[in-house]
């Protein structure tokens, strides 16, 4: 996305696109980082295994270890957020990603490298959180959906470089597990590429101002109105700092999660429980399996170590162009329209994958021998399943949690909604092995595929459309 696509939307005002754009694009770094985070893992399992002599499930473990750091950093971020603000938290999480990426690639000992990924969880967990909700508290009703949006293809950015990056290491070094600089193993270097975007992401957050609406909330109006002035203009930002001020009067105590409680009913807000259920839904479809278990997956149905990497490559490439399909969607159609039908195409073709896996069977060394029909019909409509998965519940899930949500109670909705989003994460990924070991490729797809199902009745009953609405209109 240009300055000039979104200069039509400014209708004359003060407001200084480009440097909304550039602020906004600062902070989704720390969405590339998310993604490559979570991705690099997937090259690395062959020298985990190797280097710990872990088991499957301690595999599994040390796979789904950094998703335990995302859920506590994801719940802790949103009420750091209102404390530190949206940027001091992402500072934070950028000295932890790139403490991460050097502890993991140094380990050791499978505890070494379980603390590190936890560490590294933190800061995902964090990230995946203040950055949607600092896009959403500087960017415009007109076009902050595609402003967030930049935030998913800034993560599946990240996964299709930690995809490349494992590729071209373990093609260069010959497999994950032999030496490559340095006499270290190619997958220790897997994750120390990561320090190189987690450096700069520190560097960049220096460079770029708090979010307005938390200066509005912790008192510091004239602070808040000078980054308005900045990214709005002087008559646009006096006008803007009266609307956050007004949505905030009738409530003025510091945000808690107390505020999550609905006063009339004394249960959890409605609005609470949506964002809950947008975020488990979004796990439970089993996107992350690819996305961790790829390369181990692609190899189990008969592709050799280095082909699965490729696919894995494949599969990023076409993740990113279904980001872009959103960019354009999501303030023309809305994002409620895009989670059902992304619900819709991600059933069908995750029950395809399930009949193809299906139909196989087991050779003597356990792999699953797939016929060449079926396993060209397994690779794409996986493929399809992240295509449509990418153009719906991966951007727009991260959209509606960071607008959804009314001011006073962002922060600690964020946090909820978040923690439950990586904790469903953790128990989808640490699963997988036993599901394999147990019922197989095809029950575990099959489990995935009625969860997509239930997610397409979930939006269409429960999800309200968020498109075109001011932060300062939400309620819940």
């Amino acid at each position: 996305m240009t300055s000039a696509s979104l200069s039509s939307t400014r209708a004359g005002s003060g407001e200084n696109t480009g440097f909304i754009i550039l602020i906004s694009c600062v902070a989704t770094i720390g969405g590339f980082l998310f993604g490559f985070d979570s991705g690099v893992i997937n090259g690395t399992v062959d020298g985990l295994k190797d280097t710990f002599q872990s088991s499957s499930a301690g595999i599994g473990f040390e796979v789904a270890s950094m998703l335990l750091g995302c859920a506590i950093g994801a719940f802790f971020a949103g009420r750091l957020g209102d404390r530190l603000g949206r940027r001091g938290v992402l500072i934070i999480a950028a000295a932890m990603f790139l403490f991460s990426a050097l502890g993991a690639g140094a380990a050791h000992s499978s505890t070494v490298f379980i603390i590190a990924r936890v560490i590294g969880g933190f800061a995902v967990g964090a990230a995946s959180v203040m950055s949607p909700a600092y896009i959403a508290e500087v960017a415009s009703a007109r076009y902050r959906g595609r402003l967030a949006t930049v935030q998913q293809i800034a993560i599946i950015s990240g996964l299709f470089c930690a995809f490349l990056s494992n590729y071209l290491l373990a093609k260069a070094a010959g497999a994950s597990t032999e030496s490559l600089w340095l006499g270290q193993a190619a997958w220790r270097w897997m994750f120390w590429m990561q320090a190189i975007p987690s450096l700069l992401f520190l560097v960049l957050l220096l460079l770029i101002p708090e979010s307005p609406r938390f200066l509005v909330v912790k008192g510091r109006r004239d602070q808040a109105l000078a980054v308005l002035t900045r990214l709005y203009g002087p008559a646009e930002a006096q006008a803007k700092i009266t609307e956050i001020e007004g949505s905030l009067s009738q409530d003025q105590h510091h945000p808690t999660f107390k505020d999550l409680i609905s006063k009339a009913t004394g249960k959890l807000r409605p609005i609470v429980w949506i964002g809950i259920g947008l975020a488990v839904f979004q796990q439970l479809v089993g996107i992350n399996v690819v996305f961790y278990y790829g390369a181990v997956l692609w190899q189990a149905v008969g592709f050799s170590e280095n082909d699965a990497l490729l696919i894995n490559v494949l599969s990023g490439a076409l993740s990113i162009g279904a980001c872009l399909v959103t960019v354009v969607l999501i303030d023309r159609i809305g994002r409620k329209p895009l989670l059902w039908i992304g619900s819709v195409g991600m059933a069908i073709s995750l029950a395809l994958v399930t009949i193809a896996f299906a139909s196989g069977s087991l050779d003597a060394g356990g792999k699953l021998q797939l016929s060449d029909s079926m396993g060209v019909l397994a690779l794409v409509a996986a493929n399809v399943y992240v295509i449509f998965f990418n153009m719906s519940w991966g951007p727009v899930m991260w959209v509606m949690l960071g607008e959804m949500f009314p001011n006073q109670i962002r922060g600690s909705g964020l946090a909820v909604a978040g923690a439950a989003q990586w904790t469903a994460n953790f128990a989808i990924t640490v699963s997988f092995p036993v599901l394999l070991g147990s019922i197989g490729l095809a029950g575990a797809y099959g489990i995935y595929t009625v969860a997509a199902v239930l997610s397409v009745f979930f939006v269409l009953r429960f999800v309200n459309e968020t498109k075109g609405k001011e932060l300062e209109q939400m309620e819940g």
